[in-house]
Formats: structure tokens, C-alpha cells, sequence
């Protein structure tokens, strides 16, 4: 009766430390949520930016108004006939205390 009692408790000491410390224990399998949950987010913000660049070349694919505007925007273009102004802020000058 003794030794099944030993036994018993060696097993069940063992259970416990594989529930609590072991591979696949409860602190590495909140561990693995965290990590599923983080990796979610950013599939998310992914399949976002897809989505985005995904229509900027259907745009630039379907019209040249798009085109236009990059190049104008990138580039620094202009078209024919147009006339381009460049304002430029005055520095600012500290007033001495």
C-alpha cells in the first residue's frame, strides 16, 4: 500500500510540474495567445496595406490622372503653358529677452 501511495504521488507530482513549468503548460500556452494575438494584429494591418497598394495600381492602371498627380507630387512636373511658383518661409527671427 505504501509503495502504490509512493507511486502515485511521483505521478502526480510529475502531472503537476508539466501543468505548471513543463512543455506545454499553461504559462507556454498563455505565451503562444500573446503571440497569436500580436501576429493577428499585424496580418491585419497587411492585408490593409495590400488593399491599399492593391487600388493605387488599379489607379494607375485605369487613368492617367493618377499618373499626373505622382508626377507632379514625386517629380516636381508641371505641365505645358503652366507656371511653376516655389513660396520659400522667411527664417524666423528670435526676439532677445
Amino acid at each position: 500500500m505504501r509503495i502504490l501511495f509512493v507511486i502515485l504521488l511521483v505521478v502526480f507530482l510529475t502531472l503537476q510540474y508539466r501543468l505548471w513549468v513543463g512543455k506545454g503548460s499553461l504559462a507556454e500556452v498563455g505565451n503562444l495567445q500573446h503571440e497569436i494575438s500580436q501576429l493577428e494584429q499585424e496580418l491585419v494591418r497587411l492585408r490593409e496595406r495590400n488593399r491599399a497598394l492593391q487600388a493605387e495600381v488599379e489607379d494607375l492602371r485605369s487613368g492617367l490622372s493618377a499618373i499626373e498627380e505622382r508626377a507632379r507630387s514625386e517629380l516636381g512636373m508641371i505641365k505645358q503653358g503652366e507656371i511653376f511658383y516655389q513660396v520659400i518661409d522667411a527664417p524666423q527671427v528670435k526676439a532677445r529677452e
